[in-house]
């Protein structure tokens, strides 16, 4: 008697919803996200014992901040033993020109929306992606640049005049003994600064 042969197949094992390298990608934009939150925790901190040693009420910063009085309060005591940070008003440090360097990238990333070069560091600053070092910020330098000779007609005279500006400033050598203490502070001050100038001239 013939035997029949057994045409039944061992069934595939269930197709994963996700490859190792999507899910590694989810998880790296999960912490790069995460990471820039605790970024902006520490700025908020530096930047509330900043005020608060320019002499800012603790009410005053508690309303610019949303914050209650008491939260701004355990964040001032909390660091009341630190040595001050220098006043954000040196406009030659590194970090005070990397941030009007920013500023100005972003002023223009919104003028000229997905038409600028520099749009997609901008965004990756914004999401913690890159960060201020020499490499980068030479970077930020070339793309900015090549949006000021593009897009001239399009943009203010007063861009192309802060680029230059801040471009033969960053020529020149660090000064010995230049501070960075606070740099991010610092650094975010100047890009709100340098925003603000932009659009007064505008």
């Amino acid at each position: 008697m013939a035997v029949e042969e057994d045409t039944r197949r061992t069934p595939e094992p269930p197709t994963e919803p996700l490859t190792e390298a999507q899910a590694e990608r989810m998880f790296a934009d999960m912490n790069d996200v995460i990471r820039a939150g605790e970024e902006m925790r520490r700025l908020r901190a530096e930047m509330i014992r900043l005020f608060a040693d320019l002499g800012w009420t603790q009410d005053r910063i508690a309303r610019l901040t949303g914050m209650s009085q008491p939260a701004v309060s355990k964040q001032v005591t909390k660091h009341k033993g630190d040595a001050p940070p220098p006043l954000p008003l040196d406009r030659h440090d590194i970090p005070w020109l990397e941030g009007r360097l920013w500023g100005l990238a972003e002023e223009i990333s919104e003028t000229l929306h997905d038409a600028a070069h520099c749009t997609r560091y901008v965004n990756a600053v914004a999401r913690g992606r890159k960060h201020f070092t020499p490499q980068n910020v030479d970077e930020l330098r070339r793309l900015v640049e090549e949006d000021l000779r593009l897009h001239r007609t399009a943009l203010p005279d007063g861009h192309r005049h802060a680029y230059d500006e801040i471009s033969r400033a960053l020529d020149l050598p660090v000064p010995p003994g230049a501070t960075t203490e606070s740099a991010s502070v610092r650094r975010t001050l100047a890009r709100q600064i340098q925003r603000a100038d932009l659009r007064e001239e505008a």
